[in-house]
């Protein structure tokens, strides 16, 4: 299936590599990258004791349902050391699903769209980058327009 859009984030160790190295485990994982946003550094949101990100979105295709590709995208963080310690804390890499078509997804453990995908210019800049008229499933608004709406003003630049 096409149409999915993953979110990667790295704020510890070598962040470009990180993320990197995560893209090029996903085949393995029944992923496949078909385009990457560039990289974008971005300061910390709610914990902000901590170094700054890079960030970056990723379209996708995969034969797997949602929560088989969340499987496999937390398999992939535990395999590159993520330990879950402290919540919304420093990590290795984070990877979440934003967008999976126009599915609509409400389960214990995962909610697509993501649920606070609108709120953070760190998902918004680079998925607007790769899929600026791409429409949100629940809220029926392009990404262009979720991100010239949201009221965060956290500061995201890209990454040289």
């Amino acid at each position: 299936m096409t149409g999915i859009y993953l979110s990667l984030g790295s704020n510890v160790g070598e962040r470009a590599e990180n993320i990197a190295r995560a893209i090029a485990e996903s085949p393995g994982h029944g992923v496949r990258v078909v385009r990457r946003s560039s990289l974008y550094e971005t300061e910390p949101v709610e914990f902000l004791a901590q170094g700054w990100f890079l960030n970056c979105v990723a379209e996708v295709e995969t034969e797997s349902a949602p929560v088989e590709l969340m499987r496999e995208l937390l398999e992939i963080e535990r395999s590159m050391g993520r330990e879950r310690v402290l919540p919304k804390g420093p990590r290795i890499i984070d990877m979440d699903i934003l967008l999976f078509g126009s599915e609509v997804v409400r389960g214990v453990d995962l909610e697509i769209p993501h649920p606070r995908m609108a709120e953070r210019r760190f998902v918004l800049v680079p998925l607007a980058e790769i899929a600026g008229g791409v429409v949100h499933p629940v809220l029926k608004k392009s990404v262009a327009k979720l991100l010239a709406e949201t009221g965060d003003r956290s500061e995201v630049r890209l990454f040289l």
